[in-house]
């Protein structure tokens, strides 16, 4: 029971910072690590106790990054400023797994890209809008989140899609966003958006290459399923 006295008066072997100087943060638990962004707890609360319920609440380390940062900061104890270092860190681990600095990653197939954007739009509780922008060679360029909305759409512009793809030089490029429902059946208006990004595009030189819906543990290619032909012909 000597775990729910202030952290300052645990043994240094037991405080989470010291475990992590000491051993590294792969030695941590998750709660330790939650417990370290926090950087405090409540009253009669520690950090720790406060992050296990985090983890509890929330189901885990992947339910943090799904809630909107005004849903977590009215967490009892955990307000404004340790929601945002909570998000951010989510962000980052985001980020950090879709990037790749040294080289260009070649998208050939739709598993490339639905791997891509999974690592974007994975455990976000809105659904959100990605553009993967290719070279000629169909090398990534750009990944770049154009919209978020609600649980259950985030509208797009089209001529938002085609300007940034001639900001980007890029002649080729892929849409893909989230179902938070865990569903990537497509809707009607998926089938719709595609059908006016295959137009338009064509229209200005550039293509639709593919349109990847991201679901629990799944994904779609409407390419795969046929609505996306192999050439385009303006209709």
């Amino acid at each position: 029971m000597g775990r729910e006295h202030a952290i300052s008066t645990w043994q240094p072997a037991d405080r989470p910072r010291e475990r992590l100087w000491e051993k590294g943060a792969a030695a941590l638990s998750d709660t330790e690590l939650v417990a370290l962004l926090l950087g405090s707890g409540t009253q009669g609360k520690t950090a720790l106790a406060l992050a296990r319920e985090l983890l509890i609440g929330l189901g885990g380390i992947q339910g943090l990054g799904k809630h909107v940062p005004a849903k977590l900061a009215a967490i009892c104890g955990v307000g404004s400023a340790k929601a945002a270092r909570v998000l951010a860190a989510c962000e980052l681990g985001r980020r950090r797994e879709s990037r790749s600095d040294d080289v260009k990653i070649c998208i050939s197939k739709p598993e490339d890209a639905a791997r891509i954007a999974a690592a974007h739009l994975r455990d976000r509780g809105q659904e959100c809008m990605l553009a993967l922008f290719l070279d000629v060679r169909n090398r990534l360029l750009q990944a770049e989140i154009l919209s978020r909305g609600s649980l259950e759409q985030a509208p797009v512009a089209p001529r938002l899609v085609f300007q940034r793809a001639l900001e980007y030089s890029s002649p080729v490029f892929i849409l893909a966003h989230n179902h938070p429902s865990g569903d990537p059946a497509p809707s009607p208006a998926d089938h719709e958006l595609t059908r006016k990004l295959r137009r338009g595009a064509c229209l200005l030189g550039l293509r639709l290459l593919d349109h990847i819906i991201v679901g629990d543990g799944s994904w779609v290619s409407l390419r795969a399923q046929g609505f996306i032909p192999e050439k385009e012909v303006v209709t």
